[in-house]
């Protein structure tokens, strides 16, 4: 078994078995990390000899939360505002099992799209049993909340310059977390 890990490893490209070049480790990362590191994440998105490749593009995305019956889908350019993402894209759900369903149907697409491919690039999910999940394809960032965390966070606020003058803190209770108790 060590004999042949050993030879997938002598089979494998010069820059994962080489050291990172010194140009590569003079820049930071966008969020504070070594350069290095990003060596090692996953990132849906990648460079190859024939140019850049992305996992699942911004129509895509809204093509497969059109297909799943996301509600109040928006799409909001973020290039010049921040550094990590290009576009953020807010969805509803209409329940739990709903916003599971928005990001399995983002996960599968992305799988589906890179059949037969080398590498398999998946995005990062985060909060899947809550009531926000983020999932992360680099170039953009998919948030799908339910009707409550969408009222309650007001991201759009945010992202866009029409930021919303209501005063949410009236509409939950003292420790700001209403929108997670059901008061029905």
């Amino acid at each position: 078994m060590l004999a042949s890990l050993r030879s997938r490893c002598s089979s494998l490209p010069s820059h994962f078995t080489s050291p990172p070049l010194p140009s590569l480790l003079d820049q930071s990362w966008k969020l504070g990390f070594p350069a290095s590191s990003r060596l090692f994440a996953s990132s849906p998105s990648f460079s190859s000899a024939a140019g850049s490749y992305e996992v699942l593009t911004v129509p895509e995305v809204e093509k497969i939360l059109a297909d799943v019956k996301a509600d109040n889908v928006i799409v909001i350019p973020t290039q010049n505002q921040c550094c990590w993402a290009d576009f953020t894209i807010i969805a509803t759900g209409r329940s739990d099992w709903h916003l599971k369903n928005i990001a399995q149907a983002l996960i599968y697409r992305a799988k589906q799209k890179q059949i037969g491919a080398k590498h398999v690039k998946l995005p990062s999910v985060q909060g899947y049993n809550s009531k926000w999940i983020v999932i992360d394809y680099g170039k953009f960032v998919v948030h799908a909340l339910d009707e409550k965390a969408r009222v309650y966070f007001n991201l759009e606020s945010l992202w866009t310059a029409e930021a919303s003058t209501n005063d949410n803190s009236d509409k939950v209770g003292d420790d700001g977390l209403g929108f997670l108790v059901d008061k029905s």
